[in-house]
């Protein structure tokens, strides 16, 4: 293509993920500056907070949307969509994908395909966001700016391509965001009319509830790519460096138990031990207890005999 083309091509994919997909080069680790202008423009649009300050309203609110979204990022497109680890209903499914959606991390395929992949070759040349082959900063925003990151293998998802509504979700995966975004927007407008002693405005909350919100909900997630293989300990021996670490456990709700989750990532929980924290674990028992979802994978028999042989051997050389 030339380069107007390629120009035109990328820009296309801000609304349509899949448009030119036959042209892209799947194997690119170059930064693809024009398809990565929303990102940065996410990021800048923080910056308005020092235009609309901000209300205690804004705050709450700002933090409350990052909870939900987390949950929704780490418990369906995590762990059920990436790793099946319980079963749900197909509306069910549907409303977590659009909560996850909400999070700008792209479609829930495109986000189990990449997962699915990082399993399989964790930590080898092939992970595309291991820090140990690119460093820090690559393994952490980098591999997201790249052909190779924005491409999605569908042989890795084939078993939810079958459902059309999750796959207009992962097409066209900016559209839940931007409509999350003028729906923030209206209700901050609603609010500055209809309850002016909150403080709020239709920017002011967009900014907050929107802009930072998912800002920070992105570097948290990703987090666990950048610190989680890294920083922390070593409960298992694995064959990658997966660690386990307390503070970003109760960061990303539990997903911070990076190290048990690559011993046993078919296990719905990932803190092997009733002291390590998994938020995202006691909502989804929330959820089954309601009837949500169901047929949950606990953490096998072995495993836990493994994890309490290895803690008294830790206990012990100390």
């Amino acid at each position: 293509m030339t380069r107007v083309q390629n120009w035109l091509t990328n820009i296309l994919r801000w609304f349509d993920s899949s448009a030119g997909s036959d042209h892209m080069d799947t194997s690119s680790r170059s930064f693809n500056f024009i398809r990565v202008i929303p990102f940065l423009a996410l990021h800048l649009a923080c910056l308005l907070a020092l235009f609309t300050g901000v209300s205690t309203f804004a705050a709450l609110f700002a933090f409350g949307f990052f909870l939900v979204r987390m949950f929704a990022i780490t418990g369906f497109y995590h762990r059920y969509f990436a790793h099946k680890t319980f079963k749900t209903s197909r509306p069910a499914q549907f409303v977590f994908a659009l909560l996850g959606a909400s999070a700008a991390q792209r479609g829930p395929l495109w986000w189990a395909a990449h997962h699915r992949h990082h399993h399989q070759h964790s930590d080898q040349e092939q992970d595309l966001h291991s820090p140990h082959q690119g460093g820090f900063w690559w393994s952490h925003v980098g591999w997201f700016t790249c052909d190779a990151g924005f491409a999605m293998d569908e042989r890795r998802v084939r078993d939810w391509l079958k459902y059309p509504e999750l796959k207009f979700i992962n097409r066209f995966d900016s559209v839940v965001p931007a409509i999350a975004a003028v729906a923030i927007y209206l209700l901050g407008e609603a609010l500055a009319l209809w309850a002016p002693g909150l403080g709020t405005n239709g920017l002011q909350l967009l900014v907050w509830g929107f802009f930072i919100s998912t800002v920070a909900l992105f570097h948290a997630t990703v987090s666990i790519n950048s610190l989680s293989h890294v920083w922390g300990s070593r409960r298992f021996e694995t064959s990658d460096g997966s660690r386990n670490n307390f503070w970003l456990a109760l960061l990303t709700l539990g997903e911070g138990w990076h190290n048990n989750h690559h011993r046993w990532p078919q296990s719905v929980r990932q803190g092997f031990r009733w002291y390590e924290i998994d938020v995202t674990w006691y909502g989804l028992w929330l959820l089954s207890r309601l009837g949500i979802i169901w047929e949950l994978n606990p953490i096998p028999k072995h495993i836990q005999e493994e994890t309490r042989q290895l803690d008294n051997m830790r206990r012990t050389r100390s």
